[in-house]
């Protein structure tokens, strides 16, 4: 008790016996603690921005950097990138010689007989040999192009996506689910030879802020707008720091001469710098090597005669590596084990949505889903926000089923116009303030917009949104949360420089990986989009859309059995 009431220079009065020793101990105590808070000032400096300018450029490359991950984060991060590395191929000589790399018009597939011979049965696999030539007609000796496959029947409305096995050799297989009776008819697409693949590769590591962003500052009377993006390179020109103090998201802008950092008041995009050669222009061409189908060199299709007697049920014949559904009569037919039910008229999706809150977040594909519900459900009314129509937010209320639906997007880097700096918020900072429950749905929709950026960039938002997300499930494990994939799209010159479907494809294993194992569910847009007739687009068209919010509220309102 007496030790509680003496001051540090009182000690030899109250401890006589003892004072040199405990005086030791209290000095050696303070010692570790100033040590303890310098370490921990430093720890904290490197990984919380808090500083809103920096004059001295020579530190300008430090403040880009993104926090240190955890060991945890480091490893995982380790892991993804190794799973979705692309195979290695022989150096290409310098300038690109078109002619030595993967043409279309001279590669062929061929349709290998059934294994075991005989006609094919719904439930068996198909496999197709595919051969890749150059321009001259010569075979190709090693892999890394990037190849897309479908089966598909335009009569009935069918199709799903292949399967396809790189070689490294000049050759490739895509293997099939037959999964409908009646013609099936393959199709093979080249999208990239590995030359262009190289180049996307090169851009990305060399040009991660070819597209770039902007913001407006206004105080008064003045105003000025500055480049920003994740991380800006070195100028004579002092940076603002928005990076985000909970989620340690990065984000700079340069400082306007005249004007504070906080009178920053929109983002926007800035635009976009495209710095390739002529010679990589030319691995990049429409209805010549940029997404382009490959020839049969025999039939191209085969006819399915029904299930064998006996042979179990077509559903569960699918190997786990094989599709996660596909169309029929223009429906998406699930094959995870979950029965997608058809929500043909408002009303079906007004029950189902009853008492629900649906929260959507992402970027303009997860926005379709919005403008679907919104439209289809006749009695969801708009809220007039005064919102951006590109950006945002929206919502949309249903008094009589007490429903509300919300959008809004997801933070830097977005190329959206406009938004003010209020509405440009992160997901996981979203997350964190939803209090969840059995009437709580969250959408989330994210990849488009990262594509310029190296994967790492990727990789760090979706460990922020996972950990919001699970924070989330803890605290209410009956919220329905689901996320959307990436799609492939149409593509030009420009959109494969910005948003390739390599590009999508890449973030698309990530996001899966990143999940898997959640109590969560996943619309899988990425085989909805290439299975189905219609032109693949960043925005599918309105039937792929309709089967799309048919697998989101399956999700929802499961019905028994399902």
């Amino acid at each position: 008790m007496m030790i509680r009431s003496c001051k540090i220079k009182e000690v030899t009065i109250c401890l006589p016996k003892y004072s040199a020793i405990f005086l030791l101990l209290v000095v050696s105590v303070f010692i570790i603690m100033l040590h303890h808070i310098d370490v921990l000032k430093n720890k904290v400096s490197s990984t919380i921005f808090t500083q809103r300018v920096s004059t001295d450029t020579s530190v300008h490359q430090a403040v880009c950097t993104y926090q240190p991950l955890s060991t945890e984060d480091a490893v995982e991060a380790s892991l993804l990138l190794d799973s979705i590395a692309w195979p290695e191929t022989p150096p290409s000589p310098a300038p690109v010689s078109l002619e030595q790399t993967s043409d279309p018009a001279h590669s062929t597939f061929t349709i290998l007989p059934r294994k075991g011979g005989g006609q094919w049965h719904v439930g068996d696999h198909l496999e197709v040999m595919i051969k890749i030539y150059d321009f001259k007609g010569n075979p190709r000796k090693s892999g890394g192009d990037f190849l897309i496959a479908r089966l598909h029947n335009r009569k009935l409305s069918a199709g799903v996506a292949g399967q396809v096995v790189d070689h490294l050799n000049g050759s490739y297989s895509a293997v099939f689910s037959l999964l409908w009776e009646g013609d099936a008819q393959v199709e093979v697409t080249l999208v990239h030879c590995n030359e262009a693949i190289k180049v996307l590769q090169r851009v990305t590591n060399e040009q991660s802020d070819r597209v770039f962003f902007k913001s407006l500052f206004r105080s008064g009377s003045q105003s000025d707008a500055t480049v920003c993006n994740v991380c800006l390179p070195p100028k004579n020109q002092p940076l603002c720091n928005y990076t985000d103090l909970h989620t340690g998201e990065p984000w700079f802008c340069y400082k306007p001469k005249k004007l504070s950092c906080d009178a920053r008041i929109n983002h926007s995009f800035g635009g976009y710098r495209e710095n390739i050669t002529a010679a990589e222009k030319k691995l990049f061409q429409s209805n010549i090597n940029l997404k382009v189908s490959v020839q049969a060199s025999g039939p191209a299709s085969v006819t399915v005669l029904p299930e064998k007697t006996g042979q179990s049920e077509v559903k569960n014949s699918v190997v786990k590596s094989g599709p996660s559904g596909y169309y029929y009569q223009g429906v998406w037919q699930s094959l995870g084990g979950t029965t997608v039910h058809q929500f043909s008229t408002p009303s079906d999706i007004t029950q189902c949505l009853k008492g629900k809150v649906v929260h959507l977040y992402g970027d303009s594909t997860i926005r379709q889903w919005y403008q679907y519900l919104n439209a289809t459900v006749p009695d969801l009314k708009e809220f007039n926000l005064h919102s951006l129509k590109q950006a945002g937010p929206f919502m949309a209320l249903d008094y009589a089923n007490n429903i509300m639906l919300t959008f809004r997007c997801h933070g830097p880097p977005i190329r959206f116009g406009h938004v003010p700096i209020s509405d440009l918020r992160y997901i996981t900072n979203e997350l964190d303030g939803v209090t969840g429950g059995t009437n709580t749905v969250v959408v989330i929709g994210i990849w488009s917009h990262f594509s310029t950026f190296p994967i790492e960039t990727y990789i760090r938002r979706l460990q922020n949104i996972r950990r919001a997300v699970v924070r989330l499930l803890d605290r209410a494990s009956d919220t329905r949360v689901i996320i959307r994939t990436a799609n492939p799209k149409a593509l030009t010159l420009y959109e494969t420089l910005t948003n390739s479907d390599w590009y999508s494809l890449q973030r698309d294993k990530v996001l899966r990986a990143m999940f898997k194992g959640l109590n969560i569910h996943l619309v899988d847009a990425w085989e909805m989009v290439l299975a189905h007739h219609l032109p693949n687009n960043l925005h599918p068209q309105p039937p792929i859309i309709k089967n799309m919010i048919d697998v989101l509220l399956t999700y929802i309102c499961p019905q028994k059995g399902s």
